[in-house]
């Protein structure tokens, strides 16, 4: 009797498990295959287009000054980093034939220095424009030829930098942007855009256009000739409009089209017009409203790579496929 008793208990319990993992079964399969759908909803909000490029600090006119005769530097009357204004003696110097007789003078005295000083001037050398002294090459004592570049200025200094070509349409004289240097991360310089170059550099089969980014005022103390930079155009900006995730969006045949939630919850295929876009954002101009839910259906995995069989069930998975530890016999 105690074996017969064993024996329906047994096979009550395995009917009990069979009949619940089967329900399971069927309801999380129900549940898997239920669509769901992500919600975005349409707001009142700001988009800022912006072009960001890569560049390096250079001076917007460098100009290097060279003597009119060779000769042999008398003074030095600048250091670099200084600001001059154009007219301004910056140095004297004497031509060979004037150092010679000034060397020869010395032989006899001060006063025939002094003598040949008064009847032969030195040449004095003046700042062609007004700006900074970035390179000073020479000493006094030093003695030079037409060739050299005694001193090199700059004017003022700007960020050359290298926009690729699909966003070139984009940028327009006068229009704002912003220099960060690497070396200062910190620090944000305020720029205009004030130059666009006609001709493009191709390098590594990119082809990209210089943009003069010019910083507005006086440029920082701490800005240097060939510091790397990073420029942010802002192209566009609007604010309080109508704006919807990007992902929300699709194109078919030309159009672009939304899926809004109706009044039963289901999505309605909705026809928008829409303006400028960030990447995230996108600006709806015509066709939904305020208070809109787009709805975007959620990506399910299949359950095929899971071997499609009921792991809750007594008999095991005999669908999957056992690794075996040998060869095959």
């Amino acid at each position: 009797m105690k074996n017969l008793f064993k024996k329906k208990l047994t096979w009550i319990i395995l009917t009990v498990l069979v009949i619940g993992s089967g329900s399971y079964y069927v309801w999380d399969q129900n549940r898997k295959n239920e669509v769901t759908y992500s919600k975005f909803p349409l707001t009142i909000g700001n988009i800022e287009v912006t072009i960001l490029a890569t560049g390096t600090v250079q001076p917007e006119n460098r100009l290097e000054i060279k003597a009119p005769v060779a000769g042999r530097m008398d003074k030095v009357l600048v250091k670099e980093g200084q600001k001059v204004f154009r007219g301004q003696v910056i140095a004297m110097m004497s031509s060979t034939e004037r150092a010679a007789m000034l060397d020869a003078a010395r032989a006899k005295g001060a006063e025939e220095v002094k003598r040949w000083e008064e009847l032969y001037l030195a040449t004095p050398i003046m700042a062609p424009i007004s700006g900074t002294i970035i390179l000073r090459n020479v000493e006094q004592g030093q003695t030079f030829t037409t060739t050299d570049a005694i001193f090199t200025m700059s004017d003022r200094l700007t960020v050359k930098a290298q926009v690729d070509e699909t966003d070139i349409s984009q940028i327009r004289l006068k229009e704002k942007a912003e220099i960060v240097l690497d070396a200062y991360p910190g620090e944000k310089i305020q720029a205009t855009a004030d130059q666009i170059a006609f001709d493009s550099k191709t390098v590594n089969s990119v082809t990209t256009y210089i943009v003069d980014a010019l910083p507005d005022g006086k440029p920082p103390e701490f800005m240097r000739s060939g510091m790397t930079a990073n420029v942010t155009f802002y192209v566009k900006n609007k604010k309080d409009i109508l704006v919807v995730a990007s992902e929300a969006l699709r194109v078919q045949n030309g159009l672009t089209y939304l899926n809004l939630q109706g009044p039963d919850g289901k999505p309605v295929n909705q026809e928008v017009k829409v303006g400028i876009t960030d990447g995230r954002q996108t600006e709806i101009l015509e066709g939904a409203k305020e208070g809109d839910v787009a709805l975007v259906q959620d990506v399910k995995l299949s359950d095929s790579k899971q071997g499609g069989s009921n792991p809750f069930s007594p008999f095991g998975n005999r669908g999957q496929n056992k690794k075996r530890s040998g060869p095959p016999k």
